[in-house]
């Protein structure tokens, strides 16, 4: 029986492939397997070759062809996996803190940062400080910051009179034919002026006399202290209490029934004689919140009245001292 008389049952179930890719015609021709040969008709070409690829497609192709449709879910897109900031799937947030954490810090960078940290602590307390002043400035009322600028100028005169006297002696001890007579008579003056503030000698000249009357029993030593500290601010330079001297070393204690001055008891009412500038030391005592107030939020009377001569006899005995020696020579 020829091949064409062959039953086509007998015949293999391999289809050809609808399309051949073109081969070049350098390559060389593989005859096919000698027995798909003898099956085949005989108007049927040689098949040519192929590659591994489409010949691992041609042999699966006939399995796909037999297996039922299976709706295949579609398959979630794949993420790169972040393992560094130069993979294209990273967003620039996500790069930022791959960056950042976990930190890496070098002793460098350490030594920086705690220089810097020094740097802000000390700007941020030298603007607290400022910033404290400016307040306690900035919350004063009007009075009040008319008294300090008083107070400013009252001190800033004294200091220039205080200057131009010393500049005088210079100038007399400089000119004068007898030197040694005119330092000895200067020295004498010296010496009053340092015994008005010593105490040593009696003074007199304008000034205050403030009354303090408590008959409540109010009034302690601290706001007699408050007046006097008032009144040496003002410019006041010799200071009687009751009869006592007020000196650089005088202190002030509570006592039964009033107030010992440098061991002195004192009872209201409280006489004050003060010799300075009666338009300074009056208005020191009657700024709102100072000592007049004080007195008599304490139910106390107080009155002050100026006067062109006031007479401090009140004397305190000279005191060697028993350590300090002059260091002229």
């Amino acid at each position: 029986m020829s091949e064409r008389e062959q039953p086509e049952t007998t015949r293999p179930a391999v289809t050809p492939p609808r399309s051949v890719p073109d081969t070049p015609a350098s390559a060389p021709e593989v005859p096919p397997p000698a027995g798909l040969r003898r099956e085949l008709p005989a108007e049927v070409p040689p098949a040519a070759p192929r590659t591994a690829s489409e010949r691992t497609g041609a042999s699966e192709a006939p399995r796909t062809a037999h297996t039922p449709h299976v709706s295949q879910k579609p398959q979630a897109s794949r993420t790169p996996a972040a393992d560094g900031p130069g993979e294209p799937g990273l967003t620039g947030r996500r790069r930022l803190v791959n960056g950042l954490w976990p930190p890496r810090v070098t002793r460098a960078q350490l030594i920086v940062a705690l220089l810097l940290f020094g740097l802000g602590f000390g700007l941020a307390v030298q603007v607290a400080s400022t910033s404290d002043t400016d307040s306690a400035l900035r919350g004063a009322r009007q009075e009040d910051l008319v008294r300090i600028l008083d107070e400013l100028d009252d001190r800033t005169e004294r200091l220039e009179d205080e200057k131009q006297g010393l500049e005088k002696q210079r100038e007399e001890l400089e000119n004068s034919s007898d030197q040694a007579e005119e330092a000895r008579r200067q020295t004498i003056e010296k010496e009053r002026q340092l015994g008005v503030l010593a105490g040593t000698v009696a003074a007199q000249g304008p000034g205050i006399e403030m009354t303090i009357e408590d008959t409540k029993g109010t009034v302690e030593s601290d706001m007699l202290l408050d007046a006097i500290q008032e009144l040496r601010a003002a410019g006041a330079e010799a200071i009687q209490v009751n009869g006592v001297r007020v000196v650089a070393g005088t202190y002030l204690s509570d006592a039964d029934g009033g107030v010992s001055v440098d061991g002195n008891k004192i009872k209201s009412p409280y006489r004050f004689k003060v010799i300075g500038k009666p338009q300074d030391l009056e208005p020191a005592l009657n700024i709102p919140g100072g000592v007049v107030q004080t007195l008599e939020k304490e139910q106390a009377t107080v009155t002050v009245e100026r006067a062109d001569k006031i007479v401090v006899d009140a004397l305190r005995a000279p005191k060697r001292p028993d350590y300090a020696r002059s260091s002229s020579r």
